[in-house]
């Protein structure tokens, strides 16, 4: 498994120093889309090796395009989920990994934040692969759903280069216990906002997200 993990590290270096941004970008509008690759991994190894110099980069390089990276995965749900309508994602959707237990859930999400949940969306685990459906079946304003989501995704990259920069910086001087401390408070910090903000209330029975 830590043969494999090395691997994968190894490959997404590689990816960075020969395609720069647009790797972020990328990988970026697949998590934001229905695949599972977690942004807390895509964007802190990539500010990690920029601040010291293991890739070409730019810290501010990394926070744009995972932004419109983000944006453009978030589009591509909105724009599926409006132009297929509920019915047919109920049908289909599985087929894009857009299961009907994802669409109640995000429905539930969007009924109880309202059109502020896109914008919280983007700042939490859980939710971000979720918002595009209700908003979308909803045809919830485009450009509302874009600003939200660009700026939430903005702050999000920016949190997450943070912790690639600090986690980075704690692991060249050697200080793994504070590299621990730090992923651990992390963790419980995500965990809690997802119990709090997104677990409590997708399990509910809710109606959809309004156009406004």
């Amino acid at each position: 498994m830590r043969h494999l993990f090395q691997i994968v590290l190894d490959w997404y270096q590689h990816a960075l120093q020969t395609g720069g941004f647009w790797v972020v970008g990328l990988l970026m509008t697949a998590e934001s889309s229905v695949l599972p690759l977690p942004s807390e991994s895509i964007i802190p190894l990539a500010a990690s090796w920029s601040h010291t110099g293991k890739i070409s980069v730019s810290l501010p390089a990394i926070v744009i395009a995972g932004a419109i990276g983000s944006w453009l995965g978030a589009t591509l749900v909105y724009w599926v989920s409006r132009l297929a309508g509920r019915p047919l994602l109920i049908k289909y959707g599985r087929f894009i990994l857009i299961t009907p237990d994802k669409i109640q859930k995000a429905e539930n999400w969007s009924a109880h934040y309202g059109a502020a949940g896109v914008f919280v969306a983007r700042l939490l685990p859980g939710a971000r692969q979720l918002v595009g459906i209700p908003a979308g079946i909803a045809k919830f304003d485009y450009l509302k759903f874009s600003i939200f989501t660009l700026v939430g995704a903005a702050i999000w990259c920016s949190v997450l280069c943070w912790v690639g920069v600090t986690v980075g910086t704690e692991a060249i001087k050697g200080e793994m216990h504070k590299v621990v401390a730090l992923v651990g408070g992390i963790a419980i910090i995500l965990g809690g906002l997802y119990y709090f903000f997104v677990h409590r209330h997708v399990g509910r029975s809710a109606p959809a997200m309004t156009k406004d």
